[in-house]
């Protein structure tokens, strides 16, 4: 049979396309044709094909070969088609059955010798192509621990060209190339290394870290250095829940973009907490890139932790691109051909000093920052993204009364409150699309069933009326008010609780 056909995946984001890979042996002089809108990297792919199979004793040097990714108007980027060009070459020249590789989904990296090497972007790839109703995929074995955590299809790990084709060629209905038992054993989960107790003193500002907890809140620490924003801000993972396999997987999707081994992954584990330093550009921290496009840091730590230690001091565009993500939950890169969303559902935790020497608190001794320098430093953080932080509170340098004070309460402690209040949101809220009191939108806790009566939200309502909240800042302090409900018991806020929620939210620099 002179035409072989078989499928792969090219990505764009974690959103995918399966890709139908034909190959055309036709009379004329020798040539290895591409097409179908290959970036660098894949249109390289005829030169590792011709070594590779050379390597199992099959010379396409006196082939003229013509291969087609189709659908051709979809960029195709990466050197995981090399499997399945190769794969579908091979069924054009007869040396594995057509039929048998026609509707399973190859995908990895041909070395000269043959060898099957492993590829990024596997786990989202396998989970395109179980949408699509694929049942078979054949992946590097380096790649198979990821592969495999994608129900309803069956993943078979090859090592060298040489034994896909022998598993080819044996006949038989179905492919039978197993699993390594390294890959469908799960990861032992890691446990945080960070405990809560560790902290010394600062009340306020381990209850701010409670209530984001429970509710998916974000945190901006305001402090001299020293005083423990850093460590407060490594434990807030150490208090949340567990995630979930399906956020696991998630999570997961996005690590294996970056080119994560399966030695990294951690199914059902800790959230991811991610802290860029403070020169990362903005495509670091919203994604991009030259050619392919990757995910940055708020996609790496989605349904986990974004920590900006020393806020002031990043890029403004950097900080200000974290606007829209804060609150739609995901990031659109555009360019020039195309727009790549990743999600992007963080917790976002900001830790500043409060002027450039860091010892403008108190009484300012030992200070040597203008007043306007002050303003000038902490007004890098625009209002409109601190209008989008629901808690923004001070934390003062540790007191010599604190040192020989009792211990607080360990991660443990905070986690199991944590975990009720949110066990009280998820029932909540049930049959709505939002879990997290965080995640509810303004309007319906305004007009909704919800809706508090006027006595309760006296308060708040003095606030928007003279302008100390936006209605941005009205709504956050609503669902920042349900948490406090949510953790002291109540079936709803009263007002001492949207009291206590106002004036959690009114310590940011402005108020300082």
């Amino acid at each position: 049979m002179s035409f072989g056909r078989t499928r792969s995946v090219t990505l764009e984001g974690l959103d995918g396309a399966v890709v139908e890979v034909e190959a055309h042996l036709s009379g004329g002089l020798p040539a290895f044709m591409l097409g179908g809108l290959p970036d660098t990297a894949c249109a390289q792919s005829p030169n590792r094909v011709k070594a590779a199979t050379a390597s199992i004793g099959r010379s396409l040097a006196q082939d003229r070969l013509t291969v087609n990714l189709s659908p051709a108007s979809i960029p195709k980027n990466g050197s995981g088609f090399d499997l399945p060009i190769a794969v579908a070459v091979l069924a054009a020249i007869d040396l594995v059955p057509a039929a048998r590789v026609a509707d399973t989904v190859h995908l990895g990296e041909l070395g000269l010798n043959g060898e099957v090497r492993r590829v990024r972007g596997v786990l989202p790839a396998v989970l395109c192509a179980a949408r699509a109703g694929c049942t078979d995929v054949v992946v590097p074995e380096d790649n198979a621990a990821e592969a495999a955590l994608v129900p309803g299809i069956r993943v078979h790990a090859v090592r060298h060209l040489n034994d896909l084709v022998a598993a080819y060629r044996l006949g038989g209905d179905r492919l039978d190339l197993g699993v390594p038992e390294s890959a469908t054993r799960p990861t032992a989960l890691s446990s945080p290394t960070h405990d809560l107790a560790d902290v010394v003193g600062q009340p306020e500002a381990r209850t701010a870290l409670e209530l984001a907890a429970a509710g998916g809140h974000h945190l901006f620490l305001l402090g001299p250095p020293g005083s423990g924003k850093t460590m407060l801000a490594e434990r807030l993972v150490s208090v949340l829940p567990r995630l979930t396999r399906e956020q696991s997987i998630d999570v997961l999707a996005v690590k294996s973009l970056l080119g994560v081994t399966a030695a990294e992954l951690d199914v059902e584990g800790v959230p991811p907490f991610v802290a860029p330093h403070h020169s990362a550009t903005q495509a670091a921290i919203i994604g991009g890139g030259s050619s392919a496009v990757r995910p940055g840091a708020i996609s790496q730590a989605h349904h986990g932790v974004l920590f900006l230690d020393e806020a002031p001091e990043f890029k403004t565009g950097a900080l200000q691109a974290l606007r829209q993500p804060l609150e739609s939950g995901e990031v659109v890169v555009a360019r020039a051909r195309t727009a790549v969303r990743f999600p992007a559902r963080f917790q976002l935790v900001m830790a500043a000093n409060p002027c450039p020497c860091g010892l403008g608190f108190g009484k300012g001794v030992g200070c040597a920052c203008s007043p306007m320098a002050k303003r000038n430093y902490v007004g890098r953080l625009s209002g409109p993204l601190l209008d989008r932080v629901d808690l923004q509170v001070h934390v003062p340098a540790v007191s010599l009364s604190s040192l020989g004070g009792e211990l607080g309460e360990s991660s443990e402690c905070v986690a199991a409150r944590v975990a009720e209040a949110r066990a009280v949101q998820a029932e909540r809220w049930s049959g709505l699309p939002w879990q997290l009191n965080s995640h509810v939108p303004g309007a319906f806790l305004r007009r909704g069933t919800r809706r508090l009566g006027r006595a309760v939200t006296t308060d708040i309502d003095r606030a928007l009326d003279r302008g100390q909240l936006t209605l941005r800042g009205y709504d956050r302090v609503l669902r920042l008010g349900w948490t406090v409900a949510d953790l002291a018991g109540r079936t709803g806020p009263s007002r001492d609780d949207l009291g206590t929620a106002l004036t959690l939210r009114n310590q940011g620099p402005v108020a300082a």
